[in-house]
């Protein structure tokens, strides 16, 4: 039966923050991009293909706060909508990443259209954005904690891309920027949520679930972009004789 106790709150961030090991900063096309070793072709294809999980972003949260029957939930949620969508003279996270696009020379009627964006990319985000249309929303605001392993990531990008792949704009770089700390604050709202929520043993359990199905989301999207945009392109050999 001890087996079967929950664990205290600080246990239970401690187990949930140890999912950290299979955020895809891990991934080893992530680690490639870290180290400077995506060509241009591979770059480009790894931000057309996560501008469809950012557009799909304030979509999940609408969801969230259209499940939630919380008032105070739903006032502090709706933040995270204009974060990405914008308001009067914020542009927000969408367009941000647009100028990202931009500045890694994607065409932006492409990016916009979503003409690059892969099968497999599309499958993981959707997967994702049912479950917080149809799961309780205190469980798709816990699918979100991915955010707490995000910040560390996006500092990568700031410190190495400016040097190892000096062909990008500046000003592209823009939407990391400011998603540090935007994702310090959601992090803290979407863990009060979950710690106060899952109090029985099976219920945290449950939490590590839904936290790690977010994680092979993002594992699964890097996975389709490396199987696309291969390190060394295999070679077409002509029909010519």
């Amino acid at each position: 039966m001890s087996s079967n106790k929950p664990w205290n709150k600080k246990e239970f961030e401690a187990r949930l923050r140890a999912k950290g090991d299979r955020y895809h900063i891990h991934h080893p096309f992530n680690i490639a991009m870290r180290e400077g070793k995506l060509s241009r072709e591979q770059l480009r294809g790894w931000v057309a293909n996560r501008f469809y999980y950012q557009v799909c972003i304030p979509q999940k949260d609408a969801a969230v706060m259209a499940n939630c029957d919380d008032r105070e939930t739903r006032r502090r949620w709706v933040q995270r909508i204009l974060d990405h969508d914008g308001w009067e003279g914020n542009a927000g996270g969408i367009e941000a990443w647009g100028r990202l696009g931009e500045a890694v020379g994607i065409d932006k009627d492409k990016l916009w259209g979503q003409e690059l964006v892969l099968p497999g990319v599309r499958f993981a985000v959707d997967a994702y954005l049912n479950f917080a249309r149809r799961a309780p929303w205190q469980e798709a605001v816990c699918s979100s904690l991915t955010e707490m392993f995000a910040p560390e990531i996006h500092k990568q990008r700031l410190s190495n891309w400016p040097t190892d792949y000096k062909w990008v704009a500046p000003e592209g770089l823009n939407y990391f920027r400011s998603r540090i700390s935007l994702a310090q604050r959601d992090v803290e709202h979407g863990l009060e949520v979950t710690l106060n929520h899952f109090k029985t043993r099976a219920q945290q359990e449950r939490a590590l679930d839904i936290l790690q199905f977010k994680l092979d989301v993002l594992w699964s999207m890097s996975d389709a972009i490396a199987l696309a945009y291969p390190d060394k392109p295999a070679k077409v050999k002509s029909s010519k004789k």
